[in-house]
């Protein structure tokens, strides 16, 4: 699905909001600072003194793969891959230092609780009681600020010896929030899966998807003992496409092993390594891992900033299935034309699916016609030859028995044979029934077509309406007969008039 809930591959610094249409979201942990507003369930990519959940300016909403587990550039690909890679194996003393800071920062939310209050201070002053010009001005200005912080955006001036507050889309009265729902991911870390997205089409990806992966193997450094192997890809919104890999470790034994992915995310995020896959088209690279039950328990029990708990508790009673879904936070027309996109985009593979599955059952029911025909023709052709073969069988016994005389089980055969003929011949045996039943099946046949042959009825209303039909015909045509006849006494008057006429004219000149 598009709604990855894997690392996001900015560094610390780098702002989540480019990571949004490629449908990343940013992670528990970062320092990021931008006024990016995407979220995901990412691994961290850098653990900084405040912890997973500590820092005020975190516009992440989720976890990582791991509590606190470092994937700077001092992690390599493992031991195994440290001579083909130029990395050291893990450093576990330092991974273990890091997770206990991680750890720490994550309690450590009171000590930030006085910027909190203050901010939270401030953005009710701006809100409510300006107090920058003094006068009934105040009052518009306060509106003005409600508005802002509505829509999201903007600064609130409230005194002049405090620095406006900056209104987000993370601000709590933000109204352009909604809560929906993303897939978990089910694959393990030791499945390896990275994903890359690409800021190309799915065409150009396929078409030069060796070159790809030679490209890929190249970026690792070259190592024969590496395999780069395809997973899968996917078309995403805006012509950008997701391209799963993994890679293959051989051992000189002959075994292999999967590198891990946390492990893989590791290298791609070093520096250098970042900036080769840039030049290659990647624009985000992340993990697909699953969460544990404590990630999953620790993120639904903090409702992301800028949402209310009281919606954030609703969305969970709302998850359809809470072993698949997790409430994810929509903040923004951006995030929400994000979501839409992808689900046209879902939309339309799962369309061509269907049709491609719809073309194999139309092809699977032509080869089960015509298997059919083919089981009748050669039971038919069986059978015949069964009759051929017990023909010819016949024959040669026939022949074999020629000359000699009537064995006891040949006698025997005859009466067994005689007897059963005779019980079919018999009047009230099966012959007599077999009689009683084609006269009766007769008499079916009779009375069907004596049936066939009675009357249709007519439906009342039909019927009312048929003569009401007929009488407004016939009343017609009594109407026209008058008309006729009227005429024909007119014409006849004429008629008399003119003799009369003619007969006048013919008096005066005689």
């Amino acid at each position: 699905m598009a709604f990855n809930f894997g690392a996001p591959s900015g560094t610390s610094g780098t702002s989540t909001a480019t990571a949004a249409p490629a449908g990343g979201f940013g992670g528990f942990g970062t320092t990021t600072t931008t006024a990016g507003s995407a979220f995901s369930f990412s691994a961290p990519t850098n653990t900084g003194s405040t912890g997973l959940l500590g820092g005020t300016q975190n516009k992440g909403f989720g976890f990582g793969t791991g509590f606190g587990t470092s994937t700077g550039t001092g992690t390599g690909l493992g031991t195994g891959l440290g001579t083909g890679l130029g990395f050291g194996g893990f450093n576990t003393q330092q991974q273990q230092q890091q997770q206990q800071t991680s750890l720490g920062g994550l309690f450590s939310q009171p000590a930030q609780a006085p910027a909190q209050s203050n901010q939270l201070i401030n953005t009710a002053s701006a809100l409510s009681a300006p107090t920058l010009l003094g006068d009934e001005r105040d009052a518009i200005l306060a509106k003005w600020n409600q508005l802002q912080a509505f829509w999201g955006t903007g600064k609130g001036y409230f005194n002049n010896n405090i620095p406006p507050v900056e209104f987000t889309q993370e601000n709590p009265f933000c109204r352009f929030k909604a809560v929906g729902y993303s897939c978990m991911p089910n694959n393990k870390d030791e499945d390896g899966l990275v994903v890359l997205i690409f800021n190309k089409k799915e065409t150009d990806i396929r078409s030069q998807q060796q070159q790809l992966v030679e490209s890929l193997h190249k970026v690792l450094g070259g190592n024969q003992t590496l395999t780069v192997n395809v997973e899968g890809i996917k078309t995403l919104p805006d012509d950008q496409t997701e391209v799963v890999i993994y890679i293959v470790e051989r051992s000189p034994n002959g075994t292999s092993r999967r590198v891990p992915a946390t492990t893989l995310y590791a290298h791609f995020e070093q520096a250098n390594i970042k900036t080769q896959l840039q030049q290659l088209g990647v624009t985000l690279s992340m993990t697909r891992t699953e969460l544990s039950p404590a990630q999953i328990k620790q993120l639904l029990q903090n409702p992301p900033a800028g949402v209310d708990p009281i919606i954030w508790e609703q969305a969970k009673v709302d998850n359809p299935d809470s072993e698949k879904l997790i409430p994810v936070p929509m903040v923004g027309f951006k995030e929400l034309l994000r979501r839409l996109k992808v689900q046209d985009q879902m939309t339309k593979q799962h369309q061509t699916r269907l049709d491609i599955i719809s073309e194999d059952i139309s092809e699977l029911q032509k080869n089960q016609t015509t298997t059919m025909a083919k089981i009748a023709q050669y039971k038919r052709k069986l059978m015949d030859l069964s009759h051929r073969t017990l023909q010819v069988l016949i024959k040669q016994e026939i022949q074999r028995k020629s000359g000699y005389a009537i064995q006891a089980e040949e006698e025997q055969l005859r009466v067994q044979l005689d007897t059963i003929q005779g019980e079919l011949n018999a009047p009230t045996q099966f012959k007599g029934r077999l009689n009683e039943l084609m006269s009766q099946i007769r008499m079916q046949n009779h009375f069907g077509a004596v049936k066939s042959e009675e009357k249709y009825y007519i439906d009342a209303d039909l019927l009312r309406e048929i003569k009401q039909h007929l009488k407004q015909q016939q009343e017609g045509l009594s109407h026209l007969i008058s008309i006729i006849k009227d005429d024909l006494e007119d014409i006849k008057l004429v008629e008399h008039g003119l003799n009369e006429t003619i007969h006048s004219r013919g008096g005066v000149f005689s």
